[in-house]
């Protein structure tokens, strides 16, 4: 499994550790309720919702220096509306692994 980091935020923001502080804050603060919307809407089987939500959670990823899960989690969200669920399993074990790089910060 891949490894949040911070290169992209640190890229990002040319060494502006306000601006750093407040994306990290923000994406704290948006993923929790993303993924509970995530579990949410795949129960209750709403494949649209639930693709918005990958969709979201996945540019999350991207700004948490996961390449390579932001591409399998675009492959993941392209295959919810055919039923197929490709990837969902690597996707759920990201989660967890994303929050608990973020609490730690």
């Amino acid at each position: 499994m891949e490894a949040p980091n911070l290169s992209y935020v640190k890229k990002l923001s040319k060494g502006d550790l306000k601006f750093e502080n407040s994306i990290l804050q923000i994406v704290k603060e948006e993923l929790h309720t993303e993924i509970d919307n995530y579990y949410n809407f795949l129960k209750l089987k709403n494949y649209t919702k639930t693709k918005v939500f990958v969709h979201r959670i996945k540019h999350k990823m991207s700004i948490l220096g996961l390449e390579k899960s932001y591409e399998i989690t675009n492959d993941f969200e392209n295959s919810i509306i055919t039923g197929n669920f490709k990837n969902q399993e690597y996707f759920e074990r990201m989660l967890p692994i994303m929050l608990s790089f973020l609490e730690k910060l």
